[in-house]
This record gives C-alpha cells, sequence and structure tokens, in this order.
C-alpha cells in the first residue's frame, strides 16, 4: 500500500562535494539506508503557458503549491507513477498524491477520468488543473540518495545529483535524458522532518558551517531556461 498523504518541514541545502563527503562522516552512523536507497526521480511539472506555479514558488509567497507526476526510475506504460499536489503554506509542506498506472493517467489528460481509491485526491488534482489551466511544460530527473533516521524514520535526508530537464519530449517513458543545470558538481540536499532536527545532525551542520538554501528545483530550472530564451531571442 502506497502512502497518499505526506506532511513536514522541509529544508533545501547545497553542498559541495566536499560538504557532502564531510557531512556524510559525520551524520551515517545515525541514518539507515531508506527503502530506496538509490534511484533516478523522474517529473513531468505541469504549468500554465506563462509558467505562474515556477514563478510563484520564487517569490517566497505564503502559500504554493505545484502539480507534477513522478516515477523512480523511467517507466514503461504498465509501470506505477504518482500524480502529486505538493502544497506548502508558512514552511510547512503537504504532499498528496495518487498511484496510477503511466497509460492511465495519460488517458486521465485526455478524458478527466480516473479511477481511483482517492477521490478527494482527485477532486483537488480536478479543481487544479481547471483553475490553473495546467499543461506538460517541464521534464526535470535527478539521482537520489536517501536516509532516514535510525531512531526516527519520519527523519529524512536526501542527496540530489545531476538535476537534468528539457522542455520538450515530456513523456516519463522516452527516458531520463536533459540539459544539466549546474555547472559544477553542485548537491542539493533535503532535509524532511516533523518538528525539530536532531542534535547530532544541527551540531554536524553547524561545525561544517552548512546553511539553509532557498531553491526550487522547478522553479530555478524553469527561470534559468526562460532566460536562456530571453537572451536568445
Amino acid at each position: 500500500m502506497y502512502q497518499q498523504v505526506f506532511r513536514r518541514t522541509e529544508k533545501k541545502y547545497l553542498l559541495t562535494p566536499d560538504d557532502f563527503k564531510n557531512l556524510l562522516e559525520l551524520v551515517e552512523p545515525y541514518l539507515n539506508k531508506d527503502k530506496y536507497f538509490k534511484g533516478t526521480n523522474c517529473s513531468i511539472y505541469f504549468d500554465d503557458q506563462n509558467n505562474y506555479l515556477a514563478m510563484h514558488s520564487l517569490e517566497k509567497p505564503l502559500y504554493k503549491e505545484k502539480v507534477r507526476v513522478r516515477s523512480y526510475g523511467v517507466p514503461t506504460l504498465d509501470d506505477m507513477v504518482f500524480i502529486e499536489i505538493k502544497k506548502k503554506y508558512k514552511g510547512v509542506g503537504s504532499k498528496r498524491r495518487i498511484p496510477v498506472k503511466l497509460e492511465d493517467f495519460y488517458q486521465y489528460l485526455k478524458t478527466g477520468k480516473l479511477e481511483t481509491s482517492s477521490p478527494q485526491i482527485k477532486r483537488e488534482l480536478d479543481y487544479c488543473f481547471k483553475f490553473y489551466h495546467l499543461e506538460p511544460r517541464l521534464f526535470l530527473a535527478y539521482d537520489r540518495i536517501s536516509y532516514c533516521g535510525k531512531d526516527n524514520p519520519a527523519f529524512r535526508v536526501t542527496f540530489d545529483q545531476n538535476i537534468r530537464s528539457r522542455e520538450t519530449d515530456l513523456f516519463l517513458e522516452h527516458g531520463d535524458k536533459g540539459e544539466l543545470y549546474f555547472d559544477d558538481d553542485t548537491i542539493v540536499m533535503e532535509v524532511k522532518a516533523l518538528g525539530s532536527y536532531p542534535l547530532w545532525f544541527v551540531h554536524a551542520l553547524s561545525k561544517l558551517k552548512i546553511y539553509p538554501a532557498s531553491f526550487s528545483k522547478y522553479g530555478r530550472v524553469m527561470t534559468k531556461l526562460t532566460n536562456q530564451e530571453k537572451d536568445y531571442v
């Protein structure tokens, strides 16, 4: 059974390869490898023609949301994917998702019909597509390493590398190729917690002088692509 509702605070940190190595040496004794320890996350993000959701997310509003379909690895049409609505209000994030076969998701985009055991999430999804006039806008993928706390599995730390995207060929089953966002080897660390961080983690961040950074993958990637288009024109 797939978890369909998540609620937690999320903070992001931008790490150099040395930061990553040094931090992992300090905190790995307190962490377990996640069930899906290593893998590639692939997503198609939906937005209007002006990329409102992407641009709005960068303005640090009290409330923001995004809609995407996500797969773990490159799926076939018969594989399970997740239609997700991510929301954040005053720094607290929530995610609601529906597991569905990829081919059924494409049918939903055409007809609006979807058989699911989560009718409430389906209604929220329908509303978002109608209210924002959503259409597929960006493919985004990255290679992730995932850990959870030994004493508190709800405490999760993930490290994302090789963030890449494409604006065309917006089909998950067509592979995870894309243009790299970072010119260097920057790693995006995400820390997800239900409450305060464990002291051992706080001490490690303090010792290495690692601080939170405002970074929305979808927002930043779309902004970079949009600016490139403007420069070209």
